[in-house]
């Protein structure tokens, strides 16, 4: 599977897939206009292990919800990506087996190698 979840409107999710070699090859979802279901997310969650680390605690309702002061289990991290899109930390890049998840310059770097060097 090649996919991308991303914003459209993010320049950081833009700069990044502009990086990526053969993007042609993969399907790219914009969240914003067509968000996460069940199946996504549970297809997301196989693969990373978790719903903690795909959630963004950058997002503006996690400050906006002072979720910071709450103790979420994996089950209001799921609540909360199927609830908003703002709360998926992007982009996220499967690539064949591996999840890229976020923006960090190690996760990039990572993928970029992956799959600019196939």
């Amino acid at each position: 599977m090649r996919k991308i979840f991303y914003l459209s409107s993010c320049s950081t999710c833009k700069r990044i897939i502009n990086e990526l070699q053969n993007v042609h090859e993969f399907d790219l979802q914009d969240i914003k206009t067509q968000p996460l279901n069940k199946e996504d997310l549970e297809m997301l969650f196989k693969r990373s292990g978790s719903y903690e680390a795909l959630f963004s605690k950058r997002a503006v309702l996690y400050k906006t919800y002072d979720l910071k002061n709450k103790n979420l289990s994996e089950v209001d991290f799921k609540s909360y990506l199927l609830e908003h899109y703002t709360f998926l930390k992007r982009p996220v890049i499967i690539f064949n087996d591996t999840i890229f998840i976020g923006n960090s310059k190690k996760v990039i770097e990572e993928a970029k190698k992956a799959i600019n060097e196939q």
